[in-house]
């Protein structure tokens, strides 16, 4: 095997091989799981992607450190937001398009698979590169491995385990709603719909490519 390359960065080394290794069974991706953002108001956020944008609410997840809750794009797929408790990020509003050093509510992207069978074999290929990844997390609802890309972006590849997207959501079904203390908007989605959302303005309009 021969060396053509290898730089270093703060995430990664990149090496170039005339031998690269095989990888004959393609990786049964079904789409994106869900794309992970950051919110420092969970209860406006919850008022407007569902009341506003009509996605439901799906689930809801929470720890002494965050919230962190879903919105369902249809089987499978889904928006999903965290609140970090006592911890605010500096939000910015921008128009798509067009760089702002200052964005900051990207978190994660989560990249949808099949079943428990496609996630180890994801993770072994992985791993098989030389790229670190986690052993397999249960979260309950869905079952994740986590690695980086070259850029340092933050990757979860997850299968539903339990896929709170495949029916109408029940607000007191505590599979899915976990947060023992939810924000106001869907106390009031348990007493049958929100009683106000939010309303926005554009930044700038986007400019054609």
């Amino acid at each position: 095997m021969r060396l053509y390359a290898c730089v270093y960065n703060y995430w990664s080394c990149i090496i170039m091989t005339d031998d690269p290794r095989p990888t004959p069974h393609p990786v049964r991706w079904q789409g994106l799981n869900h794309l992970a953002l950051i919110t420092n108001d969970m209860d406006a956020t919850v008022r407007f992607w569902h009341g506003v944008m009509g996605a439901p609410l799906v689930a809801t997840v929470a720890t002494d450190t965050f919230r962190h809750y879903f919105f369902g794009f249809g089987p499978q797929s889904s928006v999903a937001f965290f609140e970090y408790k006592g911890r605010h990020t500096d939000m910015i509003t921008k128009p798509a398009g067009v760089f702002d050093e200052r964005a900051g509510q990207f978190d994660h992207l989560s990249m949808d698979l099949p079943d428990e069978e496609a996630l180890l074999a994801l993770r072994d290929r992985v791993r098989a590169h030389g790229t670190e990844v986690t052993d397999v997390v249960d979260h309950g609802l869905m079952r994740s491995i986590y690695f980086n890309d070259p850029n340092g972006i933050a990757l979860e590849a997850s299968w539903w385990a339990d896929d709170p997207t495949a029916s109408e959501p029940d607000y007191r079904d505590d599979r899915y709603f976990r947060d023992d203390d939810p924000v106001a908007a869907v106390l009031e989605l348990r007493g049958g719909g929100l009683r106000a959302v939010p309303t926005t303005k554009l930044v700038d309009e986007p400019q054609p490519v």
